[in-house]
Order: C-alpha cells, then sequence, then structure tokens
C-alpha cells in the first residue's frame, strides 16, 4: 500500500465526481416484486405461490377476467403463503394471478367524522359522500407506556343508576357487559351512547346481524347520538378479516380523538365476535385448536385490543371502554369471557331472570362489580353501595323459603330488613329507555332507597321520592314483593 498523500486541491474533487459515476455511486434501484399465482382455495383460504412477502402484506387477486380481489397475507409454509380475502370471494380460478400492492395504511379524518358511518378499512358506509379531513389517521396502533398513564382517579356518568350508583365507572377504566342473547345489552348501549358524559363516542358493531346495524344507528343511537358518534360497522356475513378490522378501526378512531386530549367513550359489540373472527383464520391456516376450539393466538389478540383503551398521560384524553362479551347458554366460564374477566377493570352481568321478568336494565348487581369504585367514590357511598347488596343477596337466599310462607318474621333482623326493602331495591334497578339519571341524583336515590339501613320498619323512607309506598311490616312487604315478581313475569 503507498504512502504517497491524496491528492488534493481541483484534482481531489475531479476525482471524487468520477466515482459518483462508478457503480458504487449510483443509488440501489428497488427491486421488483415476484408476483405469484394461486394454486388452491379451501373454505376462506387461499395458497399462492411465487411470492416473498411478508405476513401483513396486501395482495390482490387477478381473475383471467379481470375480476380483482384484495387479500391479505397470514401466514406461510416454506413457498406456499396463505391468504385471507377482506371480503367476500366469488368466482376465483386456479392459476390466477397474485400481485402484490400497498397497505391500506390509513384514512383521512377531521371534525366530519363525527356522525359517519364507516367499515373495517376505513370506507363510507352512509350516503354521506366520501371522508374528508386534513389529517390522515394511521391505522398501526399508539403504544403508551404503562408507568406514563394517568391513574383512574374521577367518575364517569353514564346516565345509569343502577351503574353510577353501584358499578361505578372511572374516566379510562375498561369494563365488560357480559350477557346472552336477547337480554338488553345493544339498548343498555345505546342508553350509554346518549347518556355518558364524553366528548366523543365510537361504536364498533362487528360480527352483528346487518338488519341491527340499521336499527341501533336510526332507533337507538338517533340523530342526537349519532351528533357526536362515529360508527364502524362490520356485519356478520362480512369476512372475518374485515371483522378483525373492523375491531381493531375502533380503537385506533378512539385513540385519535384520545391524542387530541378528548374524553372518548368506545362501545364495542362485540368482543365474542372479534375473538370468533380470529378463531376462523387461525384455524384456517393450521393453528391447532387449544380451549373449546380457540386457538391460543385469540388469547393473545384480547390483551392486544383491550390494553390500547384507558387514560392517556396527566392532563391528556382519555378512553372509556365498554365491551360486550357474550355469554354462549349464559355460561359466564365460557373461555372468552373468562379471558375478558381477568383482563378487563370490571364487569356488568346482565341476567336473563331478569329480563324474564320484566326488569330493564337486567343488570344483575350481585355478580358485577367495578375495581375502580373503591378509589374513586366516596366512603358513605362505597358503605351504601356494600348494603344494597348485602340486601339484595340476603333476599335472594332466602327467596323459595319467602315465595311459600315458610320464612318466619322476627327470625333474622336481616332478613326481615331485606324483605322489608326488597321492592325498593328492584324498583332502583329498573330505568325507562328514554331516562337519564345523573350521577348524584343516582347517589341520593340509592341512600334513600336504603332508609331506614338494617331496620325491618320503614318510616323514614314513607313518601320519598322514588321508594314507592312502604309497607307496615316485613309479612306485608314480602306479599307485596311475591305478587309483584309474579305481575313482572
Amino acid at each position: 500500500m503507498s504512502d504517497a498523500p491524496a491528492p488534493t486541491g481541483p484534482r481531489s474533487s475531479l476525482l471524487d465526481r468520477l466515482r459518483g459515476f462508478g457503480p458504487a455511486g449510483v443509488p440501489e434501484a428497488p427491486k421488483p416484486e415476484a408476483e405469484g399465482r394461486l394454486t388452491r382455495s379451501v373454505g376462506m383460504t387461499l395458497e399462492a405461490v411465487g411470492l416473498n412477502v411478508s405476513v401483513g402484506r396486501q395482495c390482490q387477486v387477478i381473475n383471467r377476467d379481470g375480476r380483482k380481489i384484495e387479500a391479505e397475507v397470514v401466514g406461510f409454509d416454506d413457498d406456499i403463503v396463505y391468504l385471507m380475502p377482506i371480503k367476500r370471494v366469488e368466482g376465483l380460478q386456479p392459476g390466477a394471478r397474485v400481485i402484490p400492492i400497498s397497505s391500506h395504511q390509513g384514512m383521512r379524518v377531521g371534525p366530519r367524522l363525527l356522525g359517519r358511518v364507516v367499515n373495517g378499512l376505513g370506507q363510507p358506509l352512509d350516503d354521506a359522500g366520501p371522508l374528508r379531513g386534513d389529517d390522515f389517521l394511521d391505522f398501526a396502533p399508539h403504544d403508551i407506556n404503562p408507568l406514563k398513564r394517568h391513574p383512574i382517579s374521577e367518575p364517569l356518568d353514564v346516565g345509569i343508576r343502577a351503574i353510577n350508583a353501584l358499578i361505578t365507572v372511572g374516566r379510562g377504566q375498561r369494563l365488560g357487559l357480559f350477557a346472552g342473547s336477547g337480554v338488553g345489552k345493544s339498548v343498555l348501549m345505546g342508553m350509554m351512547t346518549k347518556y355518558t358524559t364524553a366528548d366523543v363516542v365510537v361504536v364498533g358493531l362487528v360480527g352483528e346481524r346487518g338488519r341491527e346495524v340499521k336499527e341501533f344507528i336510526d332507533h337507538i343511537l338517533g340523530p342526537e347520538g349519532m351528533a357526536r358518534a362515529v360508527v364502524v360497522a362490520s356485519p356478520a356475513d362480512d369476512a372475518p378479516l374485515m371483522r378483525l378490522r373492523a375491531a381493531q378501526l375502533c380503537s385506533r378512531i378512539a385513540e385519535y380523538y384520545r391524542d387530541q386530549g378528548r374524553n372518548v367513550l368506545l362501545l364495542m359489540d362485540s368482543l365474542t365476535r372479534f375473538a370468533q373472527a380470529q378463531r376462523e383464520i387461525s384455524l384456517a391456516i393450521g393453528e391447532p385448536p387449544a380451549t373449546k376450539g380457540y386457538p391460543p393466538s385469540v388469547f393473545a389478540k384480547i390483551p392486544q385490543l383491550v390494553e390500547r383503551a384507558g387514560n392517556a398521560a396527566r392532563g391528556e384524553g382519555s378512553i372509556t371502554a365498554f365491551y360486550t362479551v357474550l355469554s354462549e347458554g349464559d355460561d359466564l366460564q365460557d373461555p372468552i369471557a373468562d379471558a375478558a374477566r381477568a383482563i378487563l377493570d370490571g364487569h356488568i352481568v346482565l341476567s336473563r331472570r331478569l329480563a324474564e321478568e320484566g326488569v330493564y336494565p337486567a343488570i344483575d348487581v350481585e355478580a358485577s362489580i367495578s375495581r375502580a369504585m373503591p378509589n374513586i367514590v366516596a366512603e358513605p357511598h362505597l358503605k351504601s353501595m356494600q348494603r344494597f347488596k348485602q340486601l339484595l343477596s340476603r333476599y335472594q337466599q332466602n327467596r323459595d323459603l319467602i315465595n311459600i310462607g315458610a320464612y318466619t318474621p322476627g327470625a333474622d333482623p336481616e332478613t326481615d330488613a331485606a324483605i322489608e326493602r326488597f321492592p325498593h331495591l328492584r324498583a332502583f334497578i329498573q330505568q325507562g329507555l328514554g331516562q337519564a339519571v345523573q350521577l348524584d341524583e343516582s347517589i341520593n336515590h340509592l341512600q334513600r332507597t336504603l332508609q331506614p339501613s338494617g331496620q325491618a320498619g320503614a318510616a323514614q323512607g314513607r313518601g320519598q321520592p322514588g321508594n314507592g309506598p312502604a309497607g307496615p311490616g316485613p309479612r306485608r312487604g314480602a306479599l307485596a314483593a311475591q305478587h309483584s315478581g309474579r305481575g313482572q313475569r
């Protein structure tokens, strides 16, 4: 190697320019991505060869007649790539071209997004024209350091008396709404959408019947609710990948408004349909089932979705989320229900028995709990909630004896108090569809309902608004409760 000094001056600049024309100075051109061809279609899964793409990449399947079908790469096995169509598939042929395309990275958002209905791809489903906005929303999730999240420190008024007083929700909390089919989940969600104190409401209708989407928007939400809401809908007849994307888009839109410093209410109906969509995809590409037909990836996807809700840093926005969970056969030990109950900050259980007795909303107070409630309410309120549950539980334990007349009044003071107050406890849970009850009013009503606490007589509660007539003794109260139960059935 020569020790001669490197050339300087005009000669060196000329050499640098000449080197720029050499192979080292030419920018490397992007390598063209090879297109593949379709070799197999089984159920919802498409198999293609000749592709070199990553999982999550978007592709277009082009038939010989020119028809195009959009699909996403969900897995691979050696040189075989598994794709899942985003929409329903018709007219596929063997040997169809599979071309990698640019992914759907986001959607236009802005103030005009409120009041709109979109699908899982962010495409409008209503007749209000294309989405317009100054901001571009990237579909990638926005992760927050858990140590930077502001703790749940203030209650949120949802407008439902039983929830406000007995299962108090904190701003930034995540709760599950557990129920079987036809017990009133959608109606309760609609009431919370209209009455909750929130800046923006994001509603996700994932995997529900197509008829219910229109009914929920027109009859349950109405113009008043839609004025501050964004609805993401993916009916049950959509492809599972579209349903999966709809659930993820709900969370992304809520994150967008939270990043703007707004308090967001996120309602997703339902978390179970999201899990079922992931199950369909996983089983189709060969993932083995683990628990009652659900592959392990399902139980990994649920925390990834739920953890996106909650509070941001102090002084910033929040996402208070309600996820409905379908309990098949009213079984609360369903794998999805059990996994959701473990990851959420509380659960509200709707009882089919109460719904059959005409009690709406059919909230099972004994089985419901808010884990954030002890930290956000005053001590007298917390004690009143516990007393309400004690009286209700005592009556339910002795209900059969009371109904057949086998219980002797005076045998147990707690049971006597439960019998006396039971009609008022039942009336406290009920609420009309068009009736909103604020948080302070709910707490005051709770205290009136429990007066006199722990005693058989109800002299102090007589004539109080919302209490109803007070009976003169335990036995008459029991008969009134029994007669009331028959009438509701």
